[in-house]
């Protein structure tokens, strides 16, 4: 994964998140669809992982077959509303270990405040999948990332299912060596800090919640 923000351009893809942003769309279909695109997502984000061999016996006979190399991929899910892709992920690679970072953003000055924190041991040995649906004004992913990175990831991916350009430019200055995987990259932010066009607050729409 070479470039810093690459974009699923996959008609599936384009087609649920069309779905998820319309405003009438409801708090279960927001979810299914959620974990649909997820997977898809999830696809493209693990194209690059590396592959060892291993013998093993068929019905016909053994036979050298690729296997993922090393230690299990680390995802890491910035509470609340990455849970709402963690899910879609773990249905793939349910091997994976998880970790959880809580931010919320002060309304005020939209910095991020970090309320919890709890990840996987060995970051250092494991490719880490850091995800969030929103990436608005960066402040929250960059200070998550921070954290992974202190606990000792350096092979780290960033995976949202919308980014604003603020976002990828803030992300480009903190962490260049972190990849960014979306499903699309909108207009901008708006004064409040919400993505636009967007689909609204994304934990609101997953919980159903106001």
């Amino acid at each position: 994964m070479g470039q810093h923000l690459t974009i699923v351009d996959h008609p599936l893809v384009k087609h649920k998140l069309t779905l998820m942003r319309k405003v009438d769309t409801s708090t279960a279909s927001f979810r299914q669809l959620l974990r649909e695109i997820s997977l898809l997502l999830a696809y493209e984000v693990t194209r690059d992982l590396e592959l060892t061999s291993v013998t093993i016996q068929t019905p016909l006979q053994p036979m050298e077959a690729p296997i993922l190399e090393g230690k299990k991929l680390a995802l890491v899910s910035i509470l609340r509303a990455g849970n709402g892709l963690l899910d879609g992920i773990l249905e793939l690679i349910p091997a994976a270990r998880v970790g959880f970072v809580g931010m919320y953003r002060d309304p005020e000055t939209l910095q991020p405040v970090e309320y919890y924190s709890k990840l996987p041991n060995l970051l250092e040995e494991r490719m880490t999948i850091v995800v969030d649906p929103m990436l608005a004004t960066g402040n929250s992913s960059v200070a998550a990332i921070d954290l992974v990175k202190k606990k000792g990831a350096k092979n780290i991916i960033f995976l949202c299912l919308l980014a604003a350009p603020e976002g990828v430019a803030r992300m480009k200055e903190a962490h260049p060596d972190v990849p960014i995987v979306t499903a699309a990259l909108d207009e901008c932010l708006n004064d409040h800090g919400y993505i636009v066009p967007g689909l609204g607050d994304a934990g609101d729409r997953i919980f159903g919640t106001k």
